[in-house]
């Protein structure tokens, strides 16, 4: 079966930088799953993995642009310390703020006393990515996967089962990295 709109995808991946550098790969014998169409993973890999089918090996290089987008000057500003409040903080810590238009996560880049210097950058904005990629599954997404618009792997499905009743009144919304 070939990859394509409405299937689920397993495939397990290692990612590197343009120097070599492990960035990220998936845990022996545990495939990265996802639903092709869905806007899950970058659009740049999305497109590469178009067309292919189980059992099919090779390399992708994702540009930045096509992966976490380019690096936005405009999005390292610098705040007020006290909207941190009694936060410690230290280079290079994550953390999710609130603004005007919702939830983000900010790598803290600096601070002083007064002021503290924030990235709004995904992490890796800017970088371009190199995948090796084995495909290990292709299938059709269930009518819940296409419903909840995600994958469900067998680890995902159980979790979901046990949260589904709790969390009945819970939107879930995807980010478009």
């Amino acid at each position: 079966m070939l990859v394509s709109k409405n299937k689920v995808v397993s495939f397990f991946y290692t990612v590197k930088d343009d120097n070599g550098v492990i960035l990220d790969q998936t845990e022996s014998g545990k495939p990265f799953s996802y639903l092709h169409g869905a806007h899950q993973i970058i659009p740049g890999l999305e497109n590469e993995l178009e067309g292919k089918n189980v059992s099919d090996h090779f390399s992708v290089h994702v540009d930045a642009e096509n992966a976490y987008g380019l690096h936005d000057d405009n999005l390292v500003m610098t705040v007020d310390r006290s909207y941190f409040g009694t936060e410690p903080l230290e280079k290079g810590l994550q953390l999710q703020i609130q603004s005007q238009d919702g939830f983000h996560i900010v790598t803290v880049v600096d601070f002083t006393e007064k002021n503290v210097t924030i990235d709004a950058n995904h992490p890796l904005a800017g970088v371009n990515l190199n995948f090796d990629i084995e495909i290990s599954d292709v299938r059709d997404a269930t009518k819940e996967e296409l419903e909840h618009g995600h994958a469900h792997g067998h680890d995902m499905e159980e979790d979901y089962e046990e949260d589904d009743e709790d969390d009945e009144d819970i939107e879930f919304s995807s980010d478009e990295d």
